[in-house]
């Protein structure tokens, strides 16, 4: 048994490296046809040392980031080949391929960088902070109550760009000595300014629900996922009725940590698969899309585990059920909106089609969603999360002009 996972364990690694090659040499061959950057033209970088595994947590920062990239120039620095070459592929936005610590003192050097985003805790940012002379940001890849959104790890950033008073309380609750006043700004959701495009159906009198779960998670604690536990029979029993349309769009990372995860996942990819070659007038989605737009605005009522997507949705306004975890040992912070939300167990998920429609006509849940929304977000209006955004960057930015002009002789790189 032991050798069995053993080799898959190397089929594995061979794959990765294998994977890891093919796309620096791409990568190579694309950033050698756009010829190099200009130099002194970016203020604004965002640093990703991770692979393509984790760019979910870039994705939703490719249109706020495009938007700001208007007024201040703004450059992602990519540590890993298969990380980089997807976001050339996809973020619309400059990509600096930086490898090696010389590789990123180089593109230091030829650039005026008074900003460093950084969008997850990946060990390797502390090679990025090492360089005194800008701000470093932790802007996140998402607002929730997981347990993640409260790591001692935001000490470590001069700033961290949050959603709202919900994310300012919790910090202040969990984190000793931690002055949210001074470390925070509050700016929302900007994502929630684009969501955008069309869904691959034509909306009718089908009621769409949209199922986004998380993956299983790393330790027990943060075992959110309902795909194993819930995700089957509430696929099934909607897939059934012949009027609801459902829009499933998994975490990227199911099944990474553990393989019955994944094949539940796929057991419910191959069930919408089945449902629309037998009723081709469904339209059910498998949703890969690597933006999120349509999805969280259009859908009559949304099925969310514990995680950011929550909180995504919570910001339209919309009608939200949650998972409710199975696994003793996740930790739920009840505290905030997880307090009054419309919690789904997974006993309760057999009666799902019932379940959607109590929700569905619950005003008074929906005047909930409302005053939560506020709570978490602020102004919603839209426009007013980008312009937050662009007046915190613009902010620092004036911090860091006023530092050099003070100490114009500094050099907090040697």
């Amino acid at each position: 048994m032991q050798l069995a996972k053993d080799g898959k364990r190397a089929v594995r690694l061979v794959k990765r490296v294998l994977k890891g090659r093919r796309a620096f040499f791409e990568l190579r061959t694309l950033l050698a046809e756009r010829g190099p950057l200009p130099a002194q033209h970016y203020r604004v970088g965002v640093y990703f040392a991770d692979s393509d595994v984790n760019i979910y947590q870039m994705r939703q920062w490719y249109a706020p980031l495009q938007e700001l990239s208007q007024r201040w120039p703004v450059l992602v620095l990519a540590r890993n080949a298969s990380g980089a070459r997807q976001l050339v592929d996809e973020s619309g936005l400059d990509i600096a391929f930086v490898p090696k610590v010389t590789d990123l003192e180089q593109v230091i050097e030829e650039q005026r960088l008074d900003v460093i985003l950084y969008v997850n805790q990946n060990t390797r940012n502390f090679q990025m902070m090492r360089y005194g002379d800008c701000w470093h940001v932790f802007v996140n890849h998402g607002e929730s109550d997981k347990m993640y959104m409260t790591s001692n790890q935001h000490k470590c950033y001069d700033v961290a760009l949050v959603a709202g008073d919900a994310a300012r309380a919790r910090l202040s609750q969990a984190l000793w000595d931690y002055d949210v006043d001074r470390s925070t700004i509050a700016i929302g959701r900007p994502q929630t300014d684009h969501l955008s495009g069309a869904p691959p159906f034509t909306p009718d009198d089908r009621t769409v629900v949209f199922y986004a779960p998380t993956w299983e998670g790393d330790r027990p604690a943060a075992c959110y996922g309902s795909v194993a536990t819930h995700g089957e029979t509430l696929v099934r029993e909607l897939l059934a009725t012949g009027t609801h349309r459902v829009v499933y769009r998994p975490h990227p990372r199911s099944g990474v940590v553990d393989p019955a995860f994944g094949e539940a996942n796929q057991r419910i990819i191959a069930m919408i698969a089945e449902a629309n070659q037998q009723d081709p007038e469904a339209h059910h989605v498998y949703d890969t899309a690597p933006t999120l737009g349509w999805q969280l605005s259009l859908p009559d009522v949304a099925i969310c585990d514990i995680s950011a997507m929550v909180y995504d949705r919570l910001a339209t306004g919309k009608p939200l059920m949650v998972t409710k975890p199975v696994a003793p040992e996740a930790s739920v912070d009840e505290g905030g909106y997880l307090s009054v939300c419309e919690w789904l167990e997974a006993v309760d998920t057999p009666g799902i089609v019932g379940q959607v429609e109590r929700v569905i006509a619950d005003d008074a849940a929906r005047e909930r969603l409302g005053s939560w929304s506020q709570h978490y977000f602020g102004d919603t209006t839209p426009g007013a999360p980008t312009r937050r955004f662009h007046e915190a960057i613009e902010t620092l930015i004036a911090r860091a002009e006023a530092q050099r002009s003070e100490r114009p002789s500094a050099d907090a790189r040697a």
